[in-house]
């Protein structure tokens, strides 16, 4: 399914219309593009869409260079068009593709695609062994609390900003139809999963069900993965 289907839009309206659907948005890609450091050369970008995130990356770290994996060709038009010739965009999902060494890895909004927590568990894991010494790993998402009653307060919170624009009932449609296709895990248990993958994790910014999570390869991750890679080249030497 690509973006605009999903969201129910034409692409053309993504830019200004994402704006209207997640309520802080410019303020939490501003957070995550800064919180690249400004010694990263290779910036990942899982589910670029139309380069937002990747953009403001650039602004903050003008050296770097930018990967972008999407699986919807149409949003990555739109993000060439956004985005330097340097930019090597990939039409391919970031679950199933062998992800490239790099610096740092930012995604926004897009990691809510992943199914299972198995899942997701998997991804992070193959996202710290493709970080460098150093690497970091920028999310922004919607990550809710784990008790029911404080959940349902944010998302209210996140229905009254859909209402402004839409109307009451046109909310509920949106929230409603969202919560079938996309997997909100909640703000503990991203924690915990990013932790089991081996980064150390800081919640850079938080406000109702949305988060910017930014997570540090240990240095104990680099030295493992790093003697995993020297017995994989032994033994295809052998």
């Amino acid at each position: 399914m690509s973006v605009a289907t999903h969201l129910g839009i034409d692409l053309a309206e993504y830019d200004a219309r994402i704006r209207t659907f997640i309520p802080h948005y410019e303020e939490m890609l501003d957070i995550a593009a800064a919180a690249v450091d400004s010694s990263a050369r290779t910036i990942l970008d899982l589910g670029i869409g139309t380069g937002a995130l990747a953009e403001r990356c650039l602004k903050s770290v003008p050296k770097a260079r930018v990967i972008g994996i999407d699986s919807d060709p149409e949003i990555l038009k739109a993000a060439a068009q956004r985005l330097p010739p340097s930019t090597k965009l990939l039409c391919d999902s970031f679950v199933e593709f062998e992800l490239p060494a790099c610096d740092a890895v930012v995604a926004s909004f897009a990691l809510h695609h992943v199914r299972t927590r198995k899942g997701k568990e998997r991804l992070y894991s193959r996202i710290a062994a493709a970080l460098r010494r150093n690497g970091e790993f920028v999310m922004v998402d919607c990550c809710p609390a784990n008790d029911a009653n404080l959940c349902a307060v944010q998302f209210h919170a996140w229905k009254s900003h859909l209402a402004r624009q839409y109307g009451s009932k046109q909310a509920d449609d949106y929230l409603e139809a969202w919560s079938h296709e996309d997997m909100y895990v909640p703000l503990n248990d991203e924690l915990q999963l990013m932790g089991k993958a081996g980064f150390s994790v800081e919640v850079l910014w938080r406000k109702d069900a949305f988060a910017v999570l930014r997570g540090k390869v240990s240095e104990q991750r680099v030295a493992t993965s790093a003697s995993r890679k020297l017995v994989k080249g032994i033994r295809s030497r052998t």
